[in-house]
């Protein structure tokens, strides 16, 4: 991805104000079009929508009334998420509120032409990820999202029991199917641990997301705090994200746009238009660093 062609995506905590993950409510108390109008504005192209969003306008004004939004403010790439507990055994009860979950974001993704979905490791798991059987799950729910046009990714987290590139990689080269991939967020490698360079493990058939945020260089309370409260803007943190995106080119990364994703405590507070505008430009003044 060349600058002169570079896309993003507003990731759904971006631009959704002030709610956050595992709030009481997901659900953004701003309007889907105010969101829309707002990240249009500034040039972004994409936006993210997470279940609980869907399903409030799935009940007022439908997927259609949803996708019309969107359209007409040239938002054309969409994500949905966030589907966890797809790992677990038919029966589960886990595995049964999570299958509700995957039809409505199936639903919504072949609704509004979803390009990709993303699902969740375990959280809080510390037993080793049993590959082959997260494998064959995965295999399963991206043959269920082919025909919709809609890839599934797999987000590598350090609080998960998928931590690094080479798990993840197992999984999703040990189901070997051609919509499933990686996302890669710089927060999860950085805060995981693992260098830049590893990104040059990941076979560029499956590396179909990167998303972009910042954080200070040390952990603001937990590891689960600090991903939910205390990112950065682009560029106003410690993280190398011109690095990243090199390393990521170099890897053969070729999606048509990056995602940018900011969720922070004192951030979600302000106007929509100022989360839309700062995070937008910071965001693309990184890939001017990285590429001009």
């Amino acid at each position: 991805m060349t600058h002169s062609k570079t896309e993003l995506l507003a990731a759904y905590w971006t631009l959704a104000g002030d709610v956050y993950p595992g709030a009481p409510t997901e659900v953004s108390p701003h309007s889907l079009e105010d969101r829309a109008k707002a990240a249009a504005k500034v040039g972004y192209t994409g936006m993210g929508l997470v279940h609980a969003d869907l399903m409030h306008y799935a009940g007022t004004i439908g997927f259609g009334g949803m996708k019309r939004i969107l359209d007409d403010n040239g938002i054309c790439h969409i994500e949905v998420e966030f589907l966890g507990d797809w790992f677990y055994p038919a029966g589960d009860p886990r595995r049964i509120a999570s299958d509700q979950i995957r039809s409505d974001l199936l639903e919504a993704a072949a609704a509004l032409g979803a390009r990709n979905l993303k699902v969740s490791p375990a959280l809080f798991e510390e037993t080793p990820a049993d590959v082959p059987a997260l494998a064959a799950e995965f295999a399963r729910l991206c043959e269920q999202a082919r025909p919709l046009g809609t890839s599934v990714l797999i987000e590598m987290m350090p609080f998960t029991n998928v931590k690094t590139i080479d798990t993840a990689m197992a999984i999703i080269e040990g189901a070997a199917q051609s919509n499933g991939g990686l996302l890669l967020d710089i927060w999860h490698l950085v805060r995981g641990g693992m260098d830049y360079s590893e990104i040059a493990k990941i076979p560029a058939r499956y590396f179909k997301g990167i998303e972009l945020d910042d954080a200070d260089e040390k952990i603001v309370g937990t590891l689960f705090e600090d991903t939910r409260f205390s990112r950065r803007l682009c560029g106003q943190g410690s993280f190398d994200i011109p690095r990243f995106l090199r390393e990521a080119k170099a890897a053969g990364f070729d999606a048509p746009y990056y995602g940018v994703e900011i969720i922070n405590e004192s951030f979600r507070k302000q106007a929509l238009d100022v989360m839309a505008q700062t995070s937008f430009d910071t965001a693309m003044a990184e890939v001017q660093r990285a590429f001009n």
